[in-house]
């Protein structure tokens, strides 16, 4: 059952309204964001690049620049390992291209997530030794891997860390002790004593940032270092950061950039989708774009996501981007069984009673669990751990709900794990296979959450009549964009709404065509996406129901109309 919050936060509306020139219903929407003082909404609303925090901030930038600085001309081998995901691949291909411009002897090794799992492990260790790699540049991973750091070292290799995960540690006496790996530099916003003011940047901004240092320090045009901006901004909402400040602005700027990138691989993978010559939102690289980039890490190779990137020749950037749009439709089939079998277990088993769900499917591919255990956590708003049977011990991958923590509830298990990592929202993990059942039942025996915790929570930006819709207010929503986590999309509410004749659309009948009418007589075109025979049956008694929604325009053969997209209901009114 959801829990319906009205926002209640409070600000001068009108007086933010008449000096931004906005609607008052867009300034109680930015306050609602926690977006206050003058000098903080005029950077929300129209914040630029040159607003972004200075990259020598990041502690260690000056140490991680000067020894690349060195290498690169001295032309010692470096070697970039990277990550399989959106944020490790692009993060790989913005060091890639930036130490390449530079005159870099540079190569990469993207770890296969089945073959060598996530992160440096020694044997990528022992094959750079054998490669004569001087220099080892991690990025989107390395801050947990202190044991195989320290063996890098021992070996003579010189190691620079750009990650931006957690930073492991332990309880001791005194609090946490960090556990920081012994590299030569170690950049990463969130560990202790860095000054750089954002610390929930991503991999691919961490990558991002050590390029424009060392292009300013080379003398490179600015310009260049913007050229990444597309990269940077995809990975942070690929790997859903929260869309404030900085990653706002970030991600605001790459979006305008995307649709003309100059970049042959992504421009082949935007047509591949069909969204070329219109306009990209955050939405279409979490749904549309991203999926196809981890697609390839996911059932083939990351490198194949890798060399789209860095491909010049038209022909084979569209080949490419097509076998990742076809990788991504078979990622998707694979992922509608797995969650099937996911929900038959939290149905039918005593594994589903639990708060937090453990779901051992060991005939799933091991790349897919993540994504299922979202898609889980969405079903039953608990956190959940999707565990899969790999070609050593067991692997999965964990996504919370806001009142769990989910890497510092690993910690109290890290005697039962064989290697974890992540953040307080999503997890990765490894174990034998014998450990699983204690791994549950510590986990629930640990989980402090009230059943208050365990209830979905819709808060509701305002309460707004239909009749107040028009065609400027919805137009001045777009001031808000990019939405995603952390800058949600705005949510408005009415009570008292009869549905009026609806009808099931879609060739998967999940969509619903209807119009509303409120209590003062005032109608509206609507549409709802979702379990459409349910939505019917719940709304076909003629009572009035309440709704959240959110208004736009829709166009259809030319014409433009204002309709709401209904996200929520109940049929108490």
């Amino acid at each position: 059952m959801e829990k319906w919050v009205i926002a209640a936060k409070r600000a001068d509306f009108y007086g933010i309204a008449e000096k931004f020139g906005i609607d008052p219903v867009i300034a109680r929407l930015i306050r609602n964001r926690d977006v206050e003082g003058e000098e903080n909404i005029r950077r929300y609303l129209n914040g630029d690049l040159s607003e972004l925090p200075s990259y020598w901030l990041l502690k260690d930038m000056e140490k991680a620049v000067g020894i690349l600085e060195k290498k690169i001309k001295e032309k010692k081998k470096i070697r970039i390992i990277g990550d399989y995901d959106i944020d490790g691949v692009t993060a790989t291909y913005i060091l890639l291209t930036g130490l390449r411009r530079l005159g870099a002897a540079v190569d990469t090794y993207i770890p296969d997530r089945i073959a060598d799992g996530y992160g440096i492990h020694e044997p990528l260790i022992l094959k750079a030794r054998e490669d004569q790699v001087d220099t080892i540049l991690t990025c989107d991973n390395g801050i947990a891997a202190g044991e195989e750091i320290k063996k890098a070292k021992e070996w003579g290799m010189t190691v620079v860390v750009t990650d931006h995960h957690e930073i492991p540690y332990r309880e001791g006496k005194e609090g946490r002790e960090f556990l920081l790996p012994p590299a030569d530099a170690l950049l990463n916003p969130k560990q202790p004593s860095c000054g750089y003011p954002n610390k929930n940047i991503c991999g691919a901004a961490v990558a991002w940032k050590l390029i424009g240092a060392l292009y300013e320090t080379f003398g490179i045009d600015k310009k260049e270092y913007y050229d990444f901006l597309e990269f940077a901004a995809i990975a942070t909402v690929g790997d859903v950061m929260d869309l404030q400040g900085e990653n706002r602005i970030l991600v605001k700027e790459g979006l305008k950039k995307l649709p003309h990138t100059a970049n042959p691989g992504l421009r082949a993978l935007i047509q591949a989708n069909g969204l070329e010559g219109g306009r990209i939102t955050a939405y279409h690289i979490g749904f549309v774009l991203g999926p196809c980039i981890n697609a390839s890490g996911r059932l083939d190779t990351a490198a194949r996501s890798l060399f789209l990137f860095t491909q010049t020749d038209p022909a084979q950037a569209a080949k490419t981007a097509g076998d990742l749009t076809a990788l991504n439709a078979s990622r998707k089939a694979l992922t509608e069984k797995g969650k099937e079998e996911a929900v038959r277990l939290v149905e039918e088993t005593p594994a589903g009673e639990d708060r937090v769900l453990v779901l051992y499917l060991p005939n799933c591919h091991e790349s897919l669990a993540g994504i299922i255990a979202g898609r889980i956590r969405e079903k039953y708003y608990k956190p959940v751990f999707v565990l899969t049977k790999g070609e050593q011990g067991v692997k999965g991958s964990g996504r919370s709900i806001e009142s769990y923590s989910m890497f510092d509830e690993l910690v109290k298990c890290a005697d039962l794990l064989e290697q974890f990592g992540g953040h307080p929202m999503a997890a990765g993990l490894s174990l034998s296979e014998d450990k699983i059942d204690a791994f549950r039942r510590r986990l629930n025996e640990n989980c402090t959450l009230t059943p208050q915790e365990l209830c979905p929570k819709v808060t509701i930006d305002a309460a707004m009549p239909l009749s107040y819709i028009s065609v400027p207010l919805v137009e001045q929503l777009s001031l808000l964009e990019p939405f995603g986590k952390g800058n949600p999309k705005p949510v408005f509410a009415q009570k008292g709404i009869h549905v009026l004749n609806p009808r099931i659309l879609g060739k998967n009948r999940n969509v619903v065509k209807m119009r509303v009418l409120d209590q003062d007589g005032f109608s509206m075109e609507a549409v709802y996406f979702g379990e459409a025979e349910k939505f019917l049956a719940d709304v076909s008694c003629q009572d009035a129901i309440s709704i959240t929604y959110y208004p736009e325009i829709n166009c259809y053969q030319g014409r433009e109309s204002l309709q709401i997209v209904i996200q929520n209901y109940c049929k108490k009114a």
